[in-house]
């Protein structure tokens, strides 16, 4: 299949078939990897990194206590059990 470089604002782009998409289940705003092999551009779907406990921690701290979950602010209902909690 052939593609047109098109002129986009300042960049230029190219628009990948739907059916392309659908098979490789990409969406739109999807992050993709590009590649460059000498005379050829490979666009790939990129590869799940598990992020370590380290940058766990440091994207937790990033949080507001909103986001964390404040549990302050949280209502876990009425107690079931012998569970108590002040």
């Amino acid at each position: 299949m052939e593609a047109r470089i098109q002129k986009w604002g300042n960049s230029d782009g190219i628009r990948i078939p739907s059916s392309f998409l659908k098979t490789l289940n990409i969406k739109t705003n999807d992050k993709v990897e590009l590649i460059q092999e000498k005379d050829k551009i490979i666009i790939s779907k990129p590869k799940k990194r598990h992020s370590t406990l380290e940058e766990r921690f440091e994207m937790f701290k990033k949080l507001s206590d909103n986001e964390k979950g404040n549990v302050e602010s949280y209502d876990w209902g009425e107690d079931l059990g012998k569970e108590k909690f002040d």
